[in-house]
């Protein structure tokens, strides 16, 4: 029954349920056993650690009042940015531009407060920043806006960047008058100007600005006389720079006129735009300093102004002789007074510059001007063409300005050397003198750059004469140059005409005898009128002497070898001269002979009046030389001459005896070149030789043994005895009288 009535409560879910009573029963009580357990596990431990507690709940207090005290302080600064913030706003809108700028700097610094706490939230951070950036740029937008208004440049299409025209489509707009409305309570040039250098973006202002009013008005006004400025006052505070051209035959301004230009325009800057007080925080100190707009674009331009006036101007009003130097202090006062102009107006700072260094310094500049001139002028010379000649004398001078008196020590040992000179003349006096042409230069052709060269150094060396000390060293060793410029020069530029024109290279040889000849006594005449060391000696050319007659000689001697060269080419067409008998070799050789008498007649006639007499008839003299003494070797190294070969041979000789002496011809007039064509043998080495020849070409053996004469004989002063030998063998059949003349020939 119980069984049975388990199984039905079981069934029925009711035996589950008291079940599950008793287990929560049991659990509950197993419950507070554990939490009696804890509690007292806990008690325990909190005696423990009671200490610690106490010290980690001062620690939070601490932290607590903290984060109370950033609250506070964030709270604070964020109404002082929120402050400025609105105070920017408000002068922004009255155009207190000053004012604007200052609270702007406010809200700024309290940023940059904020932003170096810790603790301070990331967002807010950035929705300042960006507040920051948006207010200054709003505030640089209407800065901009002003200046534009301020100085509105007018300026040429981009593609016309340089030059005259495009300075003259340049206009420069200047307004300085105050805001209208009488809303701003100050000027507004100032108020712009002060804001942009509070927010440090003025620097950058005027630099754009200094760099176009480089560009297209100090420059150019600088730089082409031509260009005036014109001022065109307009109604109120504004004006208007443009420029227009006037008439003039300069090249480069005068330094009075460039100064009165510059002015205008700086003056019209200073007036409208650039006459503003800005104050400026000085290093360290922490102090204001003020200075002017002025100085800032004057320290921006001044330089760059200065090196143009220098280079386009100052350069070119250095006197080109010294005696214009005392006139130059006129520039200098000019240079003095247009800094002190740029001082008053504060463009220009400091008291002494490079550009009025560089007009004081004239002496320098005037000695370095002086000598590149001098050398320029020199190097065109040299570069110019040779073949315009003079003729030259021993009566020709080169005229030299009468020098000043020495001074008084050299003075002194001048007199002494012309007592000695004196007593030597008068120990002289019975005795034989020389003439006074004897040292003189021949007469002959130079180039005409060649006398104004000279003349140069002789002008050179007078302008040393009369300059301080250091412009006369200057001077002196720039004379010394331009003969070693030639030296190096000449030869180089001139080489390929030197070597193929035989005329070119005879007046390039009496070039260099010129100047050796000039050089020996060129610093004795002026050594005395130049200071030390220049008249203890060191004033001499004497030295440079044997190189130029070197130059000359190898220039001559190498046309000299050209002209043989080509004498025995055409020589070497002759057929060795043998076998004449057969037509086509007398024709050949026929040929060759007259080639050589009309290319020596064609010298002859280029030397004639160009080279002197004596080095005329020894070149001709030389050459004809070359051309005999080659037909004599050829002539005696015949095995076998014929009778008909020896007439032709004669008959060839004859020709060139006849016509040779033809080729002296060293004077244009004809009756005076007779002299020289009848001395002959004094020039050409193997005349008599070839005399000689041609007697033995056409005489008998006894006629040759006579002229041998047992070796005393005129035939035995020209040939040896192999070569009498050879031409009798060639000459005579091998007979018992040819053994036997042969044999006399010893």
């Amino acid at each position: 029954m119980t069984s049975f009535v388990a199984q039905v409560l079981a069934s029925s879910g009711k035996l589950e349920k008291d079940d599950l009573g008793t287990k929560i029963s049991t659990l509950s009580r197993r419950v507070e056993e554990i939490k009696s357990e804890v509690c007292d596990m806990i008690n325990k431990k909190y005696d423990e650690f009671l200490p610690s507690m106490q010290s980690a709940e001062e620690l939070m207090n601490q932290v607590n009042g903290i984060s109370g005290d950033l609250d506070t302080l964030k709270s604070c600064i964020e109404n002082e940015f929120d402050t400025a913030i609105e105070n920017y706003h408000r002068a922004l809108l009255e155009k207190k531009y000053i004012v604007a700028a200052g609270h702007l700097e406010k809200a700024q610094g309290s940023a940059n407060t904020l932003k170096a706490r810790k603790g301070c939230e990331l967002k807010i951070m950035k929705a300042l920043s960006t507040e920051l950036t948006i207010q200054k740029q709003n505030l640089l937008y209407h800065l901009g806006e002003e200046w534009k208004k301020l100085a509105v440049w007018k300026l040429p299409p981009s593609k016309e960047t340089d030059g005259l025209e495009s300075a003259l489509k340049t206009e420069l707009h200047l307004c300085s008058a105050a805001p209208k409305e009488g809303i701003s309570t100050g000027p507004l040039l100032p108020s712009v100007l002060q804001a942009l250098s509070i927010l440090g973006e003025l620097n950058t202002k005027i630099k754009f600005f200094s760099k176009v009013l480089l560009k297209y008005v100090l420059k150019p006004l600088i730089m082409y006389p031509s260009l005036h400025p014109l001022v065109n006052e307009q109604t109120g505070q504004s004006v208007v720079l443009s420029f227009h051209c006037m008439d003039t035959k300069l090249e480069h301004p005068s330094p009075s006129t460039v100064y009165l230009k510059l002015n205008t325009v700086l003056e019209q800057l200073h007036k409208h735009l650039f006459d503003v007080p800005l104050s400026e925080p000085v290093e360290r100190s922490g102090k204001e300093l003020t200075v002017t707009l002025a100085e800032v674009l004057g320290d921006l331009i001044w330089e760059e102004m200065s090196d143009c006036i220098i280079r386009e101007c100052l350069v070119y009003s250095i006197p080109a002789n010294s005696s214009q130097l005392e006139q130059y202090e006129e520039v200098i006062k000019e240079t003095e007074q247009f800094e002190q102009t740029l001082k008053e107006m504060h463009f220009l700072k400091g008291n002494s510059t490079d550009l009025l260094k560089y007009a004081r310094n004239v002496n320098s500049h005037f000695a370095s001007k002086k000598c590149q001139d001098v050398i320029v002028a020199a190097r065109n010379l040299m570069t110019s063409e040779i073949h315009n000649t003079v003729k030259i004398s021993p009566e020709s001078k080169v005229v030299v300005p009468k020098l000043p008196n020495p001074g008084t020590g050299n003075k002194v040992k001048m007199e002494k050397a012309s007592k000695t000179l004196h007593n030597e003349m008068m120990n002289l006096e019975n005795e034989r003198q020389l003439d006074q042409h004897t040292f003189s230069l021949p007469v002959c052709r130079i180039s005409d750059s060649v006398q104004k060269l000279m003349e140069l150094a002789y002008q050179t060396l007078s302008e040393a004469v009369v300059s301080t000390h250091q412009c006369a060293v200057q001077l002196f060793y720039t004379v010394r140059n331009i003969f070693q410029l030639f030296y190096d020069v000449v030869p180089t530029y001139h080489k390929e005409n030197l070597l193929k024109l035989p005329q070119l290279a005879a007046i390039h040889h009496n070039n260099c005898m010129f100047i050796g000849h000039h050089l020996l006594t060129l610093g004795h005449q002026f050594r005395h009128h130049l200071p030390q060391p220049l008249c203890d000696g060191a004033a001499t050319f004497v030295d440079l002497v044997p190189g130029f007659r070197r130059l000359g000689t190898e220039c001559f001697l190498a046309q000299m070898r050209s002209q043989k060269a080509e004498l025995l080419e055409r020589l070497s067409t002759a057929r060795n001269f043998s076998n004449l008998d057969d037509e086509s070799n007398y024709s050949a050789a026929s040929k060759a002979v007259r080639q050589v008498i009309h290319q020596l007649k064609r010298l002859g006639k280029v030397w004639q009046d160009v080279l002197p007499v004596n080095i005329y008839c020894k070149a001709m003299g030389t050459l004809l030389n070359t051309a005999i003494a080659e037909v004599i070797n050829k002539i005696t190294m015949l095995e076998d001459i014929s009778t008909e070969d020896g007439d032709r041979l004669y008959s060839l000789c004859r020709t060139i005896t006849e016509e040779g002496p033809q080729v002296f011809t060293p004077l244009p007039e004809e009756s005076k070149n007779k002299r020289y064509q009848e001395v002959v043998p004094v020039y050409v080495q193997k005349w008599m030789t070839f005399k000689e020849l041609m007697i033995v070409l056409q005489a008998s053996l006894q006629e040759i043994v006579d002229r041998w004469a047992d070796g005393k004989g005129p035939l035995a002063a020209e040939f040896s005895t192999n070569e009498v030998k050879s031409l009798i063998r060639a000459l005579f059949q091998n007979t018992d009288r040819r053994a036997a003349a042969l044999s006399k020939i010893k």
